[in-house]
């Protein structure tokens, strides 16, 4: 483990030395008033491109003409956005990259989307190094862990799966160690403040994310993903242990409202999940068995479904044995509730005090048992 680690420490600091920042690179690239992508899938002839907009949700399309399509447009700031070709079978045939306005370069071969070089601007050069780094390091195995993990789950395997999901919560942590390492050596890096918003911001850590964010510099912290860093770091703080709950309101089954508020003076676990959520099923015996052994000792439950059919959440809810209330506006991600909360992804839960405190959050597995009997011995 010590080599692994020497190893994937040098690679930091050799790859760290190799790029010093992109602040002279992004000014150049702010003389463009546009941008201009031409692209060429090799093998293809026939078709259409497809990219999506992370920042305003946009999507622009491109026809295949002997295989080369254009892109043109203008971009206020660098955002990162998913290339698409569609290919019978995998309907997530996606490549990312970072658009602004210059130049940019497209290769692809058919059938290999994923493989794709793009190139031509400053920041999408500077993701390119980055991404090659972290992909044979950290992401390559992310994948690998994953379909291990949904094999030993999908065969009722649960020592196995227990041990995977322990190897991918550590490999996680190193590439969180990476990317941080990155934005300390990369101050002013767009690509650092994406990095830092995309991996923490699933349960981010108040103190973790006020330590990140003092690492970008003020151009930085005016891109784009800067700001939502900034914002992650306020979610953070307004949902740290020791908070106040925020308090929220939303329709049980038969449409009648359901607040937090009315929780008050029971222990309450406010659980984020949806019927289609696959971790947050396999999460759910956990949860039922917390519920039989101290419901009757004044504990309860609060769950928000995040789904939009109202017809497979109650399947799930009667599939699973859940017990207590469920509310759910059957609006998706965009429910009030996960906006109050910053929830960013599930399963995600909430354990909350008699007084409407925060006392712990991400209790999963044993962890909530354990955090229960520390409050009914």
């Amino acid at each position: 483990m010590k080599k692994i680690l020497f190893s994937t420490l040098l690679t930091i600091v050799i790859f760290s030395a190799c790029n010093n920042g992109n602040a002279g690179k992004d000014r150049a690239a702010k003389k463009d008033a546009s941008y201009a992508i031409i692209g060429k899938i090799t093998g293809q002839d026939t078709g259409t491109v497809y990219i999506y907009h992370d920042r305003t949700g946009a999507k622009d399309s491109a026809r295949l003409d002997h295989g080369y399509f254009t892109f043109k447009g203008r971009s206020d700031s660098a955002e990162f956005c998913n290339l698409h070709i569609y290919k019978a079978g995998d309907p997530n045939n996606f490549k990312g990259f970072f658009l602004e306005n210059g130049r940019i370069s497209m290769l692809i071969k058919k059938d290999s989307l994923d493989d794709a070089i793009i190139t031509g601007t400053p920041i999408q050069d500077e993701f390119n190094q980055f991404d090659n780094v972290a992909d044979t390091a950290y992401q390559h195995r992310h994948a690998e862990i994953m379909t291990q993990y949904r094999a030993a789950r999908d065969k009722k395997n649960k020592q196995a799966a227990d041990s995977l999901d322990r190897v991918y919560d550590l490999q996680d942590s190193l590439h969180k160690v990476f990317i941080a390492d990155y934005a300390r050596t990369h101050p002013g890096s767009t690509v650092a403040a994406y990095e830092i918003y995309e991996h923490f911001r699933y349960n981010p850590d108040a103190k973790q994310m006020d330590k990140l964010y003092g690492m970008l510099n003020d151009s930085a912290r005016s891109t784009h993903y800067g700001r939502k860093v900034a914002e992650l770091r306020q979610r953070a703080k307004a949902t740290d242990i020791g908070q106040p709950a925020p308090e929220f309101s939303a329709p049980d089954a038969e449409g009648k409202p359901v607040s937090l508020s009315s929780y008050k003076g029971r222990y309450v676990l406010v659980d984020f999940w949806a019927s289609w959520c696959g971790p947050c099923r396999a999460e759910n015996p956990a949860v039922v068995k917390a519920y039989k052994q101290y419901h009757d000792k004044g504990f309860d439950i609060l769950g928000v479904s995040i789904d939009e059919s109202k017809d497979d959440w109650m399947a799930a809810v009667k599939k699973d044995g859940l017990a207590w209330t469920q509310v759910s506006d059957l609006k998706g991600w965009e429910t009030p509730a996960t906006a109050a909360y910053g929830i960013q992804g599930i399963p995600m839960n909430f354990l909350i005090d008699k007084e409407g405190k925060i006392i712990g959050k991400e209790l999963r597995g044993d962890n909530l048992i354990k955090e229960l009997q520390k409050i009914f011995p």
